[in-house]
């Protein structure tokens, strides 16, 4: 068994190429083989985002504070509220991040293929990006 202390880890912040805005990224966690899951705490704040991007296993996000956006490619924006769980099935192009005026912080979980959870792709633009 393995147990990361609340704290014990340092935050760090979200990089640019993946994210707009400030974002800060807590108590990121990666199983141990065989398993391939993975995630960490993320914390957007208002107005910030990730950048496009798909999981190659799909991704669940547990809403812990605050409000949010979630966006599939050509669909329209979802509000996610605190509470909320969502599931992203796999190789599903979207976006998550909080509203305009206010601030969301979830738990995002995803599993790695070949060693990778994620392909990060195009920023999300002013125009896509609407607030809430």
């Amino acid at each position: 068994m393995k147990i990361i202390r609340s704290g014990s880890l340092p935050s760090v912040k979200g990089p640019e190429n993946w994210f707009t805005g400030t974002v800060r990224i807590d108590a990121p966690f990666q199983a141990e083989d065989p398993a391939k899951v993975g995630g960490a705490t993320v914390t957007f704040e208002p107005g910030a985002r990730t950048a496009w991007h798909t999981h190659p296993l799909g991704q669940t996000l547990i809403v812990t504070q605050g409000r949010g956006w979630l966006q599939e490619w050509g669909k329209a924006p979802e509000v996610l509220n605190q509470g909320d769980i969502a599931w992203i099935p796999p190789e599903v192009k979207h976006w998550h991040g909080a509203c305009a005026e206010t601030a969301m912080t979830h738990i995002a979980i995803a599993e790695a293929e070949n060693g990778s959870p994620v392909t990060w792709l195009e920023h999300v633009t002013e125009e896509q990006y609407k607030g809430c």
